[in-house]
C-alpha cells in the first residue's frame, strides 16, 4: 500500500469570511475559506481548492487582468502573490497590519492597497518585463485620519478613489498633474463602504454604511487634466551661488522672497472639483427602517450598483436613472458580507459568512446559478458511499449533507432531524443512508427520490450516539446514550426487534461486519468493555472484552477477522473477535500533537496527557489503520508492526487556538503573568470573560471566538486511494498522486521507454505491455493500451501472468475515469475479468480496492451517457414530429390524404423518410 497521500481538495466548508471575485470570462468564481482559496467553475459545474495553506485567514483578494496573478492578504497582514496557472505561492511581503481592499490597475502595470490611513502603490508583477520583481513601491498617499476601507482605480488608470472610516473619499493623482494633486470629497455622515469610478469618466459613485448613495459629477474630462513636464529636470544654479560661505547680496535676497505665481493660480487651467450630481437613501427603500450597508459593488459597463445590507438583502441600482431600483431579494437573515459580479454584469456572487453560504444569482432571468452551503456547525459524521462517488457528512446543525466527489459541490441537503448527527450508515446496494441523531430518531434516507422513507424511535425517549447496517441492509442498530441498550430494527417493516443490554455506560460506537451473510456487531462504551453480538442467534453478547480505559471508537477489519478499539487513554487496541484475544496495542498518544491554547495554564506536553482518539477505520487491505482525534494530526499505523507510517498535520492555520507549543511573548505582561488569563470586567464588576473550566469547544459568544482543531470523524474511500476528514476547517479530502511518484516493478537494464516503443513496432504486444506495467509510468502504459488494435486485446490478455494482470487492471481502473476511449478501455476490462476471472475471485479481498475503483468509473460513465441518450432520443422524436408539422402546413393535400398521413404518424419512420423529413426541413 502507497502513502503518498497529499491534500486534494476542501469540501463541506464552501465560504467563510473576505473578498468573493469573479475571474475574467465571468464563469469561474474564487473565494477564500479559512486559509485556503476555492475555486469555482460554474460553466463546468466543478470546484477545487488550491493546495495553499496560510499562516491566517484570507480576507482580501485581487485578481490581474491577465487573469494569471492572484494577490491574496491574511488578516495579519500578509500578503501573498499566488500564480494560479501553477497553484503556488510565488512571494510573501509582511505588512503587519490587516489589509482591508486590494485592487489592480486596468492597465495591469500597478496595484494599490490600503493599510490604516494610507494606500500604497506597488509596480504589479511580470508587467511589461521579464524580471519577477514583487513589491516595488510607486507611490505612497497619506492625509486620511482614520482607517482606509475601500479604493478603486479610473478607466486610464492614472486616479485613485479611496474611502475611509473618517466618511471622505479622496481622489488620489498617480503621477503629477498641473491642476490635480489630491482632493477631497466629504459630504457623508458614516464611513464609506464602495466608492467606484464609472468608464471612461471621471465621474465617482460613492456609498456609506448609513446606506445613502452619491453620484458625483467631475468639473473634467479625460483630456482635462495636464501632466507636468520635466518632472525631473533639476533645477539651473547659477554661478555665484555655487559657494556655500558666500553672503547673498540684498538685490538677491529681494529676487529670493519674491513668489512665483503657482501654476495652480493659472487661470487658464481647468479647475478639478466634484460637484453632487443626486443622492439616494437606502432607509426609504427598505421601508424607512434603520439600515447598515456592508458590501456594495458596482458594474461600470452597464451603470448597475449592487448594495448588500446587515439584514441578508441586496439591492440593484440603476445610476443612469437617478437610482431606480431594478431588482431586489433577500438570500439570507444573516449580514452579506461580500458581492460581486462578473464581467457581462448578468450574475452577481453574495457570500454569507456566519452561515459559510454562497450564492451566485443571475438577476435577469431571477434563477440561481449556484446555491451551496456548508453546515452551520461543525461536522461531527463524515463517511464514503460503497461506490466512493459521494460523501456523506453529518454536523451539530442536524443537517445530513451529500457531496459529489467529481464536482465537489452538495447536491442534496436532509434537514429532518432536530438536533446533532451523531452517526452515519450506508446500506450496501448505495441506496439508502441511515442517520442517528441526539433527538431520539434514526432516519433512513432514500438516495433515488431523497426522501426521508423511515423514521425509527425507542420504546422510551433517548438519545442515539452511533448508527451501523448490517451487510444485507436488512438490519439496523443503533446505540444509546441515556439507556446504555443497543436498539435493533428491522429497516424494511420499520419494526423493533430487540433491544440489547449489557453495557454499563453510555454506548459510543457500534457497528456490523461487512462480511457478506455475517451477522457479527462489536460494540464498546465508556464502561470499558467491548462487546462481541450476533444480532440474530443471540441476544447476549458472545464476548466481554476488558479495556484499559473508556472506549471511544471501535471498527471492524474488512475481512471480519480482527476488531480495533480506541481508548480515552490514548491506546488502540487489536482483538480477535472469535476468541476475544489481544493481537496488538499501539500507544500513540504522542502523535496526536497537542498545542497550548492562549488560556491554558499547563504546558502543551501535560495538556497531551488528557487527549486521545476519538475516530479510527482500517484501510481498504485491512493492513493499516487511519486514526484521529483530539489534536491537529492524523496518523496511519501499520497493525503488524504496530509502528507510525506517516503523519498528517490537517491545518497550520493560526487563526485557531493550541496551534503552538508556548505562548508567544507578545501576549505576556512584563512580570511574565498571561494576558489572556487576565479577566475583562465591566464598570459593574460583572460580565466575566473568560473560559470555564472544563468547556473544550470555548465560549462562542464572544466576539472573537478562536476554537481548536479537533478531527472528529475519518474514513477511508472504498477504493483506497483517499480518504477524509471531518475537522474544525472542514471536510479535507486526501488522495494519492502518482503522477511524481516512480515505483517500478521488477526492473532490469533493457527495460527502458525507447526498448518498449521498439517492441511496439515490432509488434510485440504482450512483451511491450509487460516491460510497460514493471517500468510503471502511465504514460508507457497508456501509449501501449492504446496502440494495440481492438481485435488482439483478448490473445494479449490471455498471455499475461497474475502479476501483470493486476498492474494492468489497476491502471485501467484509474485511467478509464479520465480518458475519452472509454469503449477500448472497457474492452480492456471485460477481457481482463473473463480470461482471468478465477484468479481474480481468489485474490479478492487483496485487489478489492482496484475493483471498486473499476466499478466506480464504470457506473459513472454508465449514467452520464444514458442521460446523454435518453435525451437525444427525446429530442430525434421532437424533431420527427416538429418536421411532419411543418411538412403539413406547407403542402395542401386532401382530407383522405391528410387522413392516410395521420395513419402514418403513428407508424415509427424509416431512415429514408428521415433524411427527407431533415432535408425538406434544411431546405425550407
Amino acid at each position: 500500500m502507497k502513502f503518498t497521500y497529499k491534500f486534494s481538495n476542501l469540501l463541506g466548508t464552501v465560504y467563510r469570511l473576505g473578498d468573493i471575485i469573479f475571474s475574467h470570462d465571468g464563469n469561474t468564481v474564487i473565494c477564500p475559506v479559512g486559509n485556503k482559496i476555492s475555486v469555482y467553475d460554474l460553466r463546468n459545474n466543478r470546484a477545487h481548492t488550491l493546495p495553499i495553506e496560510a499562516r491566517y485567514n484570507y480576507t482580501t483578494l485581487a485578481l490581474a487582468p491577465n487573469g494569471i496573478i492572484l494577490i491574496a492578504a491574511e488578516e495579519d497582514g500578509e500578503v501573498h502573490i499566488i500564480n494560479l496557472n501553477f497553484r503556488n505561492v510565488l512571494y510573501r511581503k509582511r505588512f503587519n497590519r490587516p489589509i482591508k481592499s486590494i485592487k489592480f490597475s486596468p492597465d495591469g502595470k500597478h496595484f494599490a492597497l490600503t493599510k490604516e490611513n494610507g494606500v500604497f502603490v506597488y509596480i504589479a508583477p511580470g508587467s511589461n518585463k521579464r524580471i519577477f520583481d514583487p513589491f516595488v513601491m510607486e507611490r505612497v498617499f497619506h492625509g486620511a485620519f482614520d482607517d482606509t476601507t475601500c479604493l478603486d482605480w479610473s478607466h486610464d488608470s492614472r486616479l485613485l478613489a479611496v474611502g475611509s472610516r473618517d466618511m471622505t473619499t479622496r481622489i488620489c493623482a498617480l503621477t503629477k498633474f498641473k491642476n490635480l494633486k489630491e482632493y477631497s470629497i466629504g459630504g457623508i455622515k458614516d464611513t464609506v463602504v464602495g466608492t467606484f469610478f464609472e468608464e471612461k469618466t471621471y465621474d465617482l459613485c460613492t456609498v456609506s454604511a448609513d446606506g445613502h448613495i452619491n453620484a458625483w459629477d467631475c468639473s473634467v474630462d479625460v483630456d482635462g487634466l495636464i501632466p507636468e513636464k520635466d518632472l525631473y529636470k533639476p533645477k539651473a544654479k547659477n554661478a555665484a551661488d555655487e559657494g556655500e560661505d558666500d553672503i547673498p547680496l540684498p538685490e538677491d535676497e529681494e529676487k529670493t522672497t519674491t513668489k512665483e505665481p503657482k501654476e495652480e493660480d493659472d487661470p487658464e487651467l481647468p479647475k478639478v472639483f466634484y460637484k453632487r450630481r443626486f443622492r439616494v437613501f437606502m432607509d426609504t427603500h427598505m421601508g424607512k427602517r434603520k439600515v447598515s450597508v456592508t458590501a456594495a459593488q458596482y458594474h461600470k459597463r452597464i451603470n448597475m450598483l449592487v448594495v448588500a445590507f446587515a439584514s441578508g438583502d441586496f439591492v440593484m441600482l440603476d445610476m443612469k436613472d437617478k437610482g431606480a431600483i431594478v431588482h431586489s431579494l433577500n438570500i439570507s437573515n444573516q449580514t452579506i458580507t461580500s458581492v460581486a459580479m462578473n464581467q457581462s454584469g448578468d450574475w452577481m456572487a453574495l457570500g454569507v459568512s456566519s452561515l459559510g453560504q454562497l450564492v451566485v444569482w443571475e438577476w435577469q432571468s431571477e434563477s440561481f446559478i449556484l446555491k451551496q452551503q456548508g453546515h452551520f456547525n461543525n461536522m461531527r459524521v463524515v463517511l464514503y458511499s460503497p461506490d466512493g462517488q459521494n460523501l456523506a457528512t453529518g454536523g451539530e446543525d442536524g443537517k445530513v449533507k451529500l457531496w459529489s466527489c467529481q464536482t465537489s459541490f452538495c447536491f442534496v441537503t436532509f434537514s429532518e432531524h432536530t438536533a446533532a448527527v451523531t452517526g452515519l450508515a450506508f446500506t450496501q446496494s448505495g441506496r439508502a443512508i441511515i442517520t442517528s441523531s441526539l433527538d431520539g430518531t434514526v432516519r433512513a434516507f432514500d438516495l433515488t427520490r431523497y426522501r426521508n422513507f423511515k423514521t425509527l424511535t425507542s420504546t422510551r425517549p433517548t438519545q442515539f450516539s452511533c448508527v451501523t447496517v448490517d451487510c444485507s441492509g436488512e438490519l439496523v442498530a443503533s446505540g444509546s446514550q441515556d439507556s446504555h441498550d443497543i436498539y435493533l430494527w428491522s429497516l424494511q417493516t420499520g419494526r423493533l426487534l430487540e433491544v440489547l443490554a449489557g453495557h454499563q455506560g453510555p454506548v459510543s460506537s457500534v457497528q456490523f461486519s461487512s462480511q457478506p451473510g455475517s451477522t457479527l456487531m462489536v460494540s464498546t462504551g465508556w464502561d470499558g468493555t467491548v462487546k462481541v453480538w450476533d444480532a440474530i442467534s443471540n441476544t447476549t453478547s458472545k464476548e466481554s472484552i476488558g479495556l484499559s480505559s473508556d472506549g471511544l471508537c471501535v471498527c471492524i477489519r474488512p475481512d471480519g477477522k480482527q476488531i480495533a478499539v480506541a481508548t480515552m487513554d490514548g491506546q488502540i487496541t487489536m482483538f480477535n473477535p472469535s476468541t476475544g484475544q489481544q493481537e496488538g496495542n499501539i500507544t500513540g498518544r504522542n502523535d496526536l500533537g497537542a498545542g497550548r491554547a492562549d488560556a491554558d495554564k499547563i504546558t502543551a506536553k501535560k495538556n497531551l496527557q488528557a487527549k486521545s482518539f476519538t475516530s479510527i477505520c482500517y484501510s481498504s487491505d485491512g493492513k493499516c489503520l487511519l486514526a484521529g482525534g483530539q489534536g491537529k494530526n492524523v496518523c496511519i499505523y501499520s497493525i503488524d508492526d504496530e509502528l507510525l507510517i506517516k503523519k498528517f498535520e490537517v491545518t497550520q492555520n493560526r487563526s485557531f487556538d493550541a496551534m503552538d507549543d508556548i505562548i508567544n511573548r507578545r501576549k505576556m505582561a512584563e512580570n511574565g503573568i498571561n494576558l489572556s488569563l487576565i479577566e475583562e470586567r465591566d464598570n459593574n464588576n460583572e460580565k466575566v470573560a473568560i473560559k470555564l473550566p472544563g468547556t473544550r469547544q470555548g465560549n462562542m459568544s464572544l466576539r472573537a471566538f478562536r476554537p481548536e482543531v479537533r478531527v472528529s470523524c475519518l474514513t477511508f474511500s472504498p477504493t483506497g486511494r483517499s480518504w477524509a476528514a471531518s475537522t474544525t476547517e472542514g471536510l479535507l479530502v486526501y488522495s494519492l498522486d502518482n503522477n511524481w511518484l516512480f515505483d517500478p516493478l521488477d526492473l532490469d537494464f533493457s527495460n527502458t521507454p525507447s526498448a518498449i516503443k521498439q517492441k511496439l513496432k515490432e509488434k510485440d504486444y504482450s512483451t511491450a505491455l509487460m516491460m510497460a506495467v514493471r517500468l510503471n509510468i502511465n504514460t508507457l502504459k497508456q501509449e501501449v493500451i492504446e496502440t494495440i488494435p481492438v481485435q488482439s486485446i483478448n490473445v494479449v490478455v490471455s498471455n499475461l501472468t497474475q502479476l501483470y494482470v493486476e498492474g494492468v487492471l489497476a491502471y485501467i481502473a484509474e485511467a478509464i475515469e479520465s480518458t475519452r476511449h472509454i469503449g477500448l478501455y472497457s474492452h480492456w476490462a471485460t477481457a481482463l475479468v473473463t480470461s482471468h476471472g478465477n484468479n481474480l475471485k481468489t485474490r479478492s479481498p487483496q485487489i478489492m480496492s482496484v475493483l471498486n475503483g473499476l466499478q466506480k468509473s464504470l457506473v459513472l460513465h454508465h449514467t452520464n451517457l444514458s442521460k446523454v441518450c435518453s435525451h437525444n432520443e427525446y429530442m430525434l422524436s421532437y424533431l420527427l414530429s416538429q418536421a411532419s408539422l411543418r411538412k403539413k402546413r406547407k403542402t395542401d393535400n386532401t382530407p383522405k390524404e391528410e387522413q392516410e398521413e395521420d395513419e402514418d404518424s403513428h407508424v415509427v419512420p424509416s431512415e429514408e423518410q428521415i433524411e427527407d423529413l431533415f432535408d425538406e426541413d434544411l431546405s425550407l
